[in-house]
């Protein structure tokens, strides 16, 4: 259901440094790419997160009650991930731990101010 998500960017190589080494941290590559977007896969058939300038030309503003969630594999990829946000210049949008008895998740905004979720869901 899910293509991809695409986030604006006001400082693109800034941007592009960031998501190439957070999202390393769970297997994603560049999967397409030119001067003013990349897209960032763990599978070639699967959705991916993309950054990009705004196409009109104005300034990339964040969407207020807009946030994209990525799901782990685990408690501790939600911990790892959510660490190594920060760790390149995210902000603490909400810190990791369980959200009820299934949700496990970390909250954090990249440098452009986008909201981002890392979470992992006890299916079983």
């Amino acid at each position: 259901m899910l293509g991809y998500v695409m986030l604006g960017t006001n400082d693109f190589k800034k941007s592009a440094a960031f998501y190439d080494a957070l999202l390393a941290e769970i297997g994603a590559v560049r999967s397409m790419e030119d001067d003013s977007f990349i897209a960032w896969s763990t599978q070639p058939d699967q959705p991916a997160l993309s950054i990009t300038k705004p196409f009109d030309g104005e300034a990339a503003t964040v969407g207020n009650g807009t946030m994209v969630a990525l799901m782990m594999e685990s408690k501790e990829q939600v911990d790892t991930f959510h660490k190594k946000a920060l760790e390149l210049g995210a902000t603490d949008e909400g810190a990791v731990g369980p959200r009820g008895d299934s949700f496990y998740a970390g909250y954090f905004r990249d440098p452009d101010g986008n909201k981002l979720n890392a979470f992992w869901m006890n299916l079983g």
